[in-house]
């Protein structure tokens, strides 16, 4: 949600409706007024050491302020501009992984950006440029895009993990319906949906329910990050019940550039 006293067109837009929404977000493409914020997953032990990091888009109003993706995606995300958005995303993160030859990104896309040629396009030609460009990227899809179109996801992820990328589900927990695909997208990392995470320490059925989630998890030989961690109460709970790694406001908010990008590690996904 915007913050309390920030106002902008876009703003504005949100409680106008979604064409106004599409209106304002391709003005925001066609005056190039989009970047990516970066913050880190980091591991849940000691030390707290960077894993990887998430890119993740922001439009720029006319005032140079900045608007999450959040704010704007489930308007474009059916919509041609959705693809347009991905296709800038995936572009910037590409351009950012040539820069910082340390750094291992996560750049979020849809299911539907699949068959959008100028998208795997766009994807093609850098990996042929630069393959190791592969090993540092990762792609991360939501449970509810996965499951829209399986066979296509499948196809995909086949392909691109021959060549090194690897694969995140975000919002984890958030669709139960999707566990009975889990052992056929075999995701290297899930992302446990923020809801569950929130207030840990004190929610003795979202415990549960994190601890249910990690289970399934390590069954499948998947790499577990909770999302949306605020607190240090709650990033001693999520570690003791053996999630990997920690992304949310207690490590980093996303910022202009990367976190300590050359201290990197890598995942043993």
């Amino acid at each position: 949600m915007p913050e309390p006293g920030l106002e902008s067109p876009l703003h504005a837009a949100l409680a106008t409706g979604q064409d106004a929404v599409l209106s304002m977000v391709e003005a925001a493409i066609a005056a190039g007024r989009l970047t990516l914020a970066f913050q880190p997953v980091v591991r849940a032990g000691a030390g707290h050491q960077v894993a990887f990091q998430e890119a993740l888009l922001r439009i720029l109003d006319p005032s140079g302020r900045t608007i999450p993706a959040a704010e704007f995606i489930d308007a474009a995300e059916s919509r041609d501009t959705g693809r347009r958005l991905d296709c800038i995303a995936l572009q910037s993160g590409l351009d950012t992984l040539r820069r910082w030859p340390g750094l291992r990104l996560s750049v979020n896309m849809s299911a539907r950006s699949i068959g959008y040629a100028p998208w795997t396009a766009t994807l093609d030609r850098a990996l042929a440029a630069d393959p190791t460009l592969a090993e540092r990227l990762i792609f991360e899809i939501t449970e509810s895009s996965a499951i829209s179109m399986p066979d296509v996801v499948l196809a995909f992820m086949a392909g691109m993990r021959n060549r090194g990328v690897s694969f995140a589900l975000d919002d984890f927990g958030a669709g139960f319906t999707a566990f009975r695909h889990l052992r056929d997208f075999c995701f290297d990392i899930v992302k446990i949906d923020g809801q569950f995470v929130r207030g840990i320490d004190t929610n003795p059925d979202n415990e549960v329910l994190v601890a249910a989630l990690v289970s399934v998890a390590r069954h499948f030989d998947m790499f577990t990050v909770a999302e949306r961690v605020e607190t240090p109460a709650e990033a001693a709970v999520l570690a003791a019940l053996g999630v990997d790694c920690l992304q949310g406001y207690l490590f980093g908010m996303p910022a202009a550039e990367p976190f300590a990008a050359a201290d990197t590690a890598r995942i043993s996904a």
